[in-house]
């Protein structure tokens, strides 16, 4: 028999063509490699040739440039000596080839190959590269002043699907809570934008695979990619996939801080493989649209925030106006006071008005801070006022407010409150109290009374009746009623300023000289806080009511 030509090791089996597209005609320029491989057939004396990823001959033209010829065109597959594949990514775009008598070339050919192989890796390298700039960039200008998350996530999947030249996508964020927190539970993520595929598939409950492992796996910081959804045993939605028309598949996490955020899903209607340089790109494109989603939300948590903060501002003007605009102008009684609350708005009140040729006095504190306690504190306040008005005695108004109380407020909420009525003529003093702190008497010789405590604190027990006692005082001696911050102001040293420190500094006030007017008692106290907390936050709101006789 005929010899015939025994397949040598070096003609083995290419890689499979390049699924995701690439050609070797993206890689071809002037033509130069094939002008090289015909050179190199003049020394060697053997044909020598480029083929692309369809076997068919690239030559290259006189004029420059290069020519794709047929598969039939120049040496047959039997007399080839010498097969080297071009594989880029894994898979083939190309070959060079030697005829017989190429054994010349057995060791050259080799570096050719590999030659030509790293320059096309660098071009798709670079190419990725500027792709991937270009869409970061496009990005970029999106967390500048953008509120807009729909917008944003829009711009991130239309970035990837052009750079990656696919089909369709879709992304998908985790739900948030009223306070902005996020889930970290695959099953709460929600559509924000698709692009090319249809309501069928978007409102499937179901998911695209089984316990859905693709979420899972790129929330997880983990790229999948599949050449063809229909040969995955994860997927479990085969006919639903064959009814879309979506092949290849690729999903990423947006992650912010490591931390997820969302899922971006791409598609292709034709089976496609993806390179590392596919997968960087996407999870680039993927980072850049997790900050941006967040400097969405920043954005408008801050714009939602300032919002909040007019309205809060408007609600401590309203709450101001409830304060008295005028104290009693009357020349027996002087009366001041004053009002700090610890947040914008407070839960603190007080009120002094003249009602039936009484003064009336009352200085109040309901559970906890902030506008909680100002939407409460309004509420007492109105109903005091109201029953107060009828000049019904201390012990009746606040057995009524209590009433009130208990039946418009929740079991949680409660109020002190203190009330009393001094005739400015006789100088007695009615008072009632629903456990707030007792009142002092700075008395003429000096000394420092403290009113007794009594009653249940307001709201809790809606039978509670509210008993009065009374005291007298005389001309020169002054009604003090304050709120529990006072005596909670803190220094540096976690100390509070206390009870006792607060009877010692009112009782010192007539021998210091600082007894002279309800002014001057006022000052004086609000001075020694002032030293003794400095500059640290007051804990609770801060209400003093001074009364003074007029000697």
């Amino acid at each position: 028999m005929p010899d015939q030509p025994q397949p040598t090791p070096r003609q083995r089996e290419a890689a499979p063509a390049n699924p995701n597209g690439l050609s070797l005609r993206d890689f071809l320029t002037d033509g130069s490699l094939s002008r090289l491989c015909r050179e190199l057939g003049r020394v060697s004396g053997a044909v020598v040739e480029v083929r692309d990823e369809d076997d068919r001959l690239v030559t290259a033209q006189p004029a420059g440039g290069w020519h794709i010829g047929t598969v039939d065109d120049g040496l047959a597959p039997a007399d080839r000596e010498i097969v080297e594949p071009l594989e880029v990514g894994g898979a083939r775009i190309g070959s060079l080839v030697a005829g017989r008598g190429g054994r010349a070339l057995d060791r050259l050919l080799p570096l050719v190959a590999q030659t030509a192989v790293e320059w096309c890796h660098g071009f798709l390298e670079l190419r990725h590269a500027v792709d991937e700039l270009g869409a970061l960039i496009e990005l970029s200008s999106l967390l500048v002043g953008n509120d807009d998350l729909t917008k944003t996530v829009e711009h991130a999947l239309d970035s990837a699907l052009r750079v990656l030249e696919l089909d369709a996508g879709s992304v998908v964020l985790l739900r948030e809570d009223a306070e902005g927190n996020l889930s970290d539970d695959e099953r709460d993520l929600r559509l924000v934008t698709s692009h090319g595929l249809s309501r069928t598939w978007l409102d499937n409950p179901e998911a695209l695979s089984v316990k859905r492992v693709f979420d899972r796996l790129a929330m997880a910081g983990e790229i999948v990619a599949i050449e063809n959804l229909l040969h995955d045993e994860r997927v479990q939605l085969d006919q639903q996939v064959r009814d879309e028309g979506v092949r290849a598949f690729m999903c990423v996490g947006l992650l912010f801080r490591g931390r997820p955020i969302g899922v971006m899903r791409v598609y292709s209607r034709l089976p496609r493989g993806f390179s590392e340089l596919d997968k960087r790109l996407l999870r680039s494109i993927a980072q850049q649209a997790a900050a941006a989603v967040q400097q969405s939300r920043l954005i408008r948590d801050r714009q939602r925030d300032a919002e909040m903060e007019r309205q809060v501002r408007l609600a401590a003007d309203v709450q101001r106006r409830m304060l008295p605009r005028e104290m009693p102008n009357n020349p027996l009684v002087e009366t001041t006071a004053q009002y700090q609350p610890s947040f914008e708005l407070g839960g603190d009140f007080y009120d002094c008005f003249e009602v039936g040729g009484r003064i009336a006095v009352a200085v109040g504190d309901v559970v906890g801070k902030g506008v909680p306690a100002a939407m409460l504190m309004s509420l007492v306040r109105t109903s005091f006022r109201a029953h107060a008005e009828r000049a019904l005695g201390p012990g009746e108004v606040l057995t009524l407010v209590n009433r009130d109380l208990c039946r418009d407020s929740m079991p949680s909420e409660f109020a002190t409150i203190w009330y009393g009525l001094l005739d400015p003529a006789t100088g007695v003093l009615e008072w009632s109290t629903a456990g707030h702190e007792p009142p002092l008497i700075l008395r003429a010789d000096g000394r420092c009374e403290e009113l007794p405590i009594g009653g249940l604190v307001a709201g809790i027990d809606p039978s509670q009746v509210y008993n009065a006692a009374s005291a007298l005082l005389a001309p020169g001696e002054s009604l003090i009623a304050y709120t529990d911050g006072v005596p909670d102001v803190m220094n540096f040293d976690a100390q509070r300023f206390g009870k006792r420190r607060f009877r010692e500094l009112v009782a010192q006030l007539r021998e210091r000289g600082h007894a002279g007017s309800a002014a001057a008692i006022l000052a004086r106290i609000l001075r020694e806080l002032r030293q003794f907390g400095g500059l640290t936050v007051r804990p609770d709101d801060t209400t003093i009511v001074v009364v003074r006789r007029v000697g």
